[in-house]
């Protein structure tokens, strides 16, 4: 075991310093500190020591450099049981430094702050890196703790150990040091170069990295750390936004819409958009084009969800959705989204325009006797943007420019129909007078009769099967209208 005789104290976040501070100064342990952390030990009355007094050098070059200098690294890095290292601690009277106490300005914080580069810059910590890498390589002598997520622990060996501490106490707590030195490091590094290591890929034993500045996109005002998977269903989530105008709110799992409506305001979008698969929304990314209000807030605030993205927050609102700390809060900025998309394959990288067409009374073709009414080719046009958001196989159900339900990824078409019907029906979901619609052509009419028995009054679908015409005939049949885009929307 070892006597801690003096401390060195150098932290930004001080929650626990006045529990820390009073141990130390119980056990009777000298403390030297630096200007913020010297004042705040000033306020709690309690003893220590300016590094400046110590090093006879102030602060200088505004704050940049406060502990480099030899007489305090010396005094963490010198060996104690070496003869040399001794003679020369007290020919430069270098006093031993036995526990360093560090907590690093906030870089990834800053980083969801602001995107001035010169205000990140200075929260670039250097001195406490240091300290930090010193004392953890000199862990036979000293211990370090290296972020206030360890001041807890410090805490019970002071109380345990009677200002001393073992091997085996000081060599974990290095390798607390070399971990938060590196996702420092790691950090300052991915924002140089534009790259972000995420926690892991799509599962945890694959590694994830993910090349661009986030921070263009959007503001993280609150929670975690994005995933791999949080991107994934991000860049679905604003895909499929951006193809409305008016007030729409979307709810995305695993890549796909759970729940989508558009209205006249923000409130009513939200509670219809839930009402499509309040199940599926569980844990789900929250997406919408408009300011959040506390009214809106309120609801939304009843669910638990990963991510919510959004244009702009009013303050309480914010304040509200804040409660929970993992809870990922987003402001979407204004985007220019790149118009190519790029997949690696095999031993290369295959590269497509992105799909952005919309269709619209134009460019539809009219094959069916019975001709869609207006509010029935509004809701087609909804859907139609929907299900080409949605993963092929896909059909998508939709009244009154709200989803009532989807199949997706299904290995038929008319699986995909059967899985929507069934959805649907799980939430008591009154499917007539609902229109449907499907990413690619019919190649049987088998889907027309079943939408036709479930009361879907119409369809929209690209066409171009060469047994076309055996679905329209099954639609005059059954009474019902379709039309053609000619635009297929496979998405895979």
């Amino acid at each position: 075991m070892k006597k801690i005789q003096n401390a060195l104290i150098t932290v930004y976040n001080k929650e626990k310093l006045n529990i820390i501070a009073a141990e130390l100064h119980r056990l009777k342990i000298n403390i030297f500190s630096t200007g913020g952390t010297y004042d705040y030990l000033q306020q709690l009355g309690i003893p220590a020591t300016t590094v400046e007094s110590l090093t006879g050098y102030p602060s200088i070059f505004g704050g940049r450099v406060k502990t480099l200098h030899p007489t305090v690294m010396g005094g963490i890095l010198y060996r104690r049981e070496n003869q040399d290292d001794i003679k020369q601690s007290e020919q430069y009277n270098i006093p031993p430094i036995d526990l360093v106490i560090v907590d690093l300005y906030p870089f990834k914080d800053t980083l969801k702050q602001t995107n001035k580069e010169e205000e990140i810059i200075e929260k670039i910590d250097i001195g406490g890196i240091s300290l930090i890498r010193s004392a953890a390589k000199n862990f036979k002598d000293v211990l370090c703790v290296p972020s206030q997520d360890y001041y807890q622990s410090l805490i019970n060996i002071l109380r345990s150990g009677k200002g001393t501490t073992s091997l085996e106490q000081r060599k974990q707590f290095a390798s607390y040091c070399f971990k938060v030195s590196s996702c420092y490091d790691t950090a300052i590094s991915n924002w140089f170069s534009g790259e972000t290591h995420l926690r892991y890929g799509e599962n945890p034993h694959q590694s994830a990295v993910y090349h661009g500045k986030l921070e263009d996109c959007f503001e993280q005002l609150n929670g975690k750390e994005i995933s791999y998977n949080n991107l994934l269903d991000i860049d679905a989530a604003v895909s499929l936004i951006n193809d409305f105008e008016e007030y729409t709110f979307a709810i995305i799992k695993h890549n796909n819409a759970c729940g989508v409506a558009m209205r006249n305001n923000l409130l009513e979008a939200w509670k219809d958009a839930l009402a499509g698969d309040p199940v599926s929304a569980f844990g789900g990314v929250l997406i919408c084009n408009g300011k959040i209000d506390m009214q809106t807030a309120a609801e939304i605030n009843k669910l638990f969800f990963e991510i919510l993205i959004a244009p702009a927050y009013n303050a309480n609102s914010l304040e509200l959705l804040k409660s929970k700390k993992n809870r990922i809060i987003l402001r979407q900025k204004e985007l220019n989204l790149p118009q190519i998309q790029f997949r690696s394959l095999l031993t290369g990288v295959i590269e497509q325009q992105k799909d952005t067409s919309i269709e619209n009374v134009e460019t539809l073709n009219y094959p069916t006797q019975q001709r869609p009414t207006w509010i029935q080719m509004e809701d087609l046009f909804y859907a139609n943007k929907l299900v080409k958001h949605t993963k092929s196989n896909a059909i998508v159900l939709v009244k009154n420019k709200q989803l009532l339900a989807s199949g997706m990824g299904q290995t038929s078409r008319v699986d995909a129909l059967n899985h929507a019907i069934t959805k649907a029906a799980h939430f008591n979901i009154n499917l007539h007078g609902s229109v449907m619609a499907s990413d690619a052509f019919f190649p049987f009419k088998d889907c027309v009769e079943i939408a036709a028995k479930e009361g879907i009054v119409s369809i929209i679908q690209p066409g171009g099967s060469v047994r076309d015409q055996e679905s329209v005939d099954a639609c005059d049949k059954a009474g019902i209208s379709m039309v053609f885009t000619g635009v297929r929307h496979f998405k895979h």
